[in-house]
């Protein structure tokens, strides 16, 4: 009786590839900046999330409920858990910069009279601040991308790499 062989992680086609995607992934939410910006965005939206009742103007239901709702949807964006993948990061940043858009505009765009002083200047600063760092953020997915697309693979264990062509226009001698 003659067995096949079964084929390991080890020798699969896209090991390289799979092993620099996640190193990729794995550098990008290691480096300092990264996890400054994630620890920022999560302290944000947690203090959006409570700033009516910080600032006393939880008797407004529409804004509380508006605040609540995107603080916790903004820390979750942007505590890195839901990215961990490396080509998500970057949509999920713009997606808190809308949501520091929103933040900014809501007290106007929001029905009933909640443009108070409070609520106008609480969600203005924390409006922007989640604007800078969404784009902080997006930003640095971007270069984190754009660098990983600059590089290339190594060789399969066992091959060589092909020696580098000459410069087009260059004699080879």
């Amino acid at each position: 009786m003659t067995t096949t062989p079964r084929s390991t992680m080890e020798t699969h086609p896209d090991i390289v590839e799979m092993r620099n995607r996640h190193e990729r992934a794995e550098r990008a939410t290691t480096t300092v900046g990264v996890q400054a910006i994630e620890t920022l965005a999560v302290l944000t939206g947690a203090y959006l999330a409570i700033s009516p009742w910080v600032t006393g103007f939880n008797n407004l239901q529409t804004l509380t409920v508006n605040n609540l709702i995107v603080g916790i949807a903004y820390a979750l964006l942007m505590s890195g858990g839901f990215g961990r993948a490396y080509e998500r990061t970057h949509s999920m940043a713009w997606a808190c910069c809308a949501l520091g858009v929103w933040t900014i505009i809501s007290p106007w765009a929001i029905a009933g009279n909640v443009d108070t002083t409070k609520t106008v200047v609480n969600n203005v600063l924390v409006g922007v601040i989640a604007l800078v760092l969404g784009i902080g953020a997006s930003a640095v997915a971007a270069v984190g991308a754009r660098r990983a697309r600059g590089r290339r693979a190594a060789p399969y264990e066992g091959e060589r790499a092909a020696p580098a062509a000459p410069y087009e226009g260059t004699t080879g001698s």
